[in-house]
């Protein structure tokens, strides 16, 4: 049974914080849940994990670059809960980074949203990265590993359960834009059967 727009609702999010499409999406998401009866949990999604083993990378990542930022996510997500894990995320593309050092970033953003600094040590250690591995599991389960970052779970009031890759986009809906965008999504992702649809080719710049 499809979850109803109506009620209230759980929507998980797997994301790799590295992805700026997953960042618009993320924001299209805190929106929603301003105009819907939504509350969001934040969880770790990892393009390196996904590609793993791939005689092309997509990400052009040969040095591994992007497991940085995501097993700091881990570490966040484990030791101080979804919700820290939202705030980092979200400081991670605010709060001014000069993008030079990933280290020296990441130390800005914990700092901007209330956690130990220290943290960001975690994303040249492995010590998370079974966290790491266990999150995207989870995640690409609901839907499979022919899609990457983000995915979304929505859990309805009776647990009836509607997973999604997506929605891509290049603009954040605003307001009651971004409930009509939700409302289709949850209608086209919760009908039986259903499992593609695609828009118009991806040419501008995230903003």
């Amino acid at each position: 049974m499809p979850v109803s727009p109506g009620e209230r609702m759980i929507a998980d999010l797997w994301f790799d914080p590295a992805c700026p499409y997953t960042w618009l999406t993320s924001r299209w998401l805190v929106e929603v849940s301003q105009v819907r009866p939504v509350d969001l949990r934040w969880n770790v999604l990892s393009l390196a994990v996904l590609n793993e083993g791939r005689e092309d990378d997509p990400e052009n990542d040969p040095e591994g670059y992007l497991w940085v930022p995501v097993r700091v996510c881990a570490a966040v997500r484990q030791e101080h809960g979804h919700e820290a894990l939202g705030r980092f995320y979200t400081a991670l593309w605010t709060s001014g980074g000069d993008g030079q050092n990933w280290i020296a970033d990441l130390r800005v953003a914990l700092k901007a949203a209330g956690l130990p600094e220290e943290l960001a040590e975690a994303g040249t250690s492995t010590d998370y990265d079974e966290a790491v591995r266990a999150s995207h599991a989870e995640g690409i389960a609901l839907v499979g590993d022919h899609v990457g970052t983000p995915i979304v779970a929505v859990t309805g009031a009776a647990a009836e359960r509607v997973a999604f890759f997506g929605p891509v986009i290049s603009e954040v809906p605003r307001g009651e834009q971004a409930g009509r965008l939700w409302d289709g999504t949850l209608l086209v992702a919760g009908t039986p059967g259903f499992h593609e649809l695609k828009g118009r080719p991806l040419v501008e710049l995230p903003h």
